[in-house]
């Protein structure tokens, strides 16, 4: 496996508690690390330093055995990143919005690729509904659909399970499998209790900032 994403000697505080300290992460092509830990424990700010939309921490973060801060252009072009929120804008439609991502990605609108996105995350036959009329689950369905629309190696997602039904999870369980199988790389949260998912590490983060890791 080749190392992709390394932290070391991370550090956060929020409104003067220690979220981590001393946080070691790293990341291989090929693999899949969940973060777990209770509300409040930093997994979301973990996820947005990881993911160099947060620069209010201590320690170093290197991509590909190179500093973030020297390749920054390089590791967004290379991620996709799912907030805790949908992240959907309710008054487009649902193909209006894959096309909004792909022009802030700078790509040029494919509106097969996005139909196709669609299709894969079961959402054949609402491509031109409004977000606002769809259900939670289905507009998520929609930010889910951006892992369907082209490639990036490396994932972040945060609670990317929220809202969405059985059979939802069954096909983002798969998707990130297969995804990993491919030599992409995922960091995700989730309160889901991951399937029989084999190869998975997990990073816990504490209550008190302490934190451990178990393969």
């Amino acid at each position: 496996m080749s190392l992709r994403l390394q932290a070391r000697e991370l550090a956060c505080e929020r409104d003067d508690r220690v979220l981590f300290k001393g946080l070691d992460v790293t990341l291989d092509a090929g693999e899949i690390l969940c973060v777990e830990g209770p509300n409040g424990s930093g997994k979301t700010t973990l996820l947005k330093i990881l993911s160099g939309q947060l620069g209010d921490y201590t320690g170093e973060l290197h991509y590909r055995g190179e500093p973030l801060r020297r390749c920054r252009e390089r590791f967004l072009a290379n991620l996709l990143y799912l907030g805790h929120s949908a992240g959907v804008k309710a008054g487009l439609t649902a193909l209006e919005n894959l096309a909004w991502y792909q022009a802030l990605a700078g790509d040029a609108f494919d509106e097969a690729a996005c139909e196709r996105a669609l299709e894969e995350i079961g959402l054949a036959g609402f491509e031109d509904v409004p977000v606002g009329k769809l259900s939670a689950g289905q507009a998520r369905r929609v930010a889910l659909a951006r892992l369907a629309l082209g490639y990036r190696e490396l994932w972040i997602l945060d609670e990317p399970f929220t809202a969405i039904d059985k059979h939802g999870v069954a096909g983002l369980e798969r998707r990130l499998l297969a995804h990993a199988e491919r030599g992409g790389s995922v960091v995700i949260t989730t309160h889901h209790a991951l399937g029989d998912m084999a190869g998975i590490r997990r990073l816990a983060l504490g209550e008190q900032g302490h934190h451990g890791e178990a393969a």
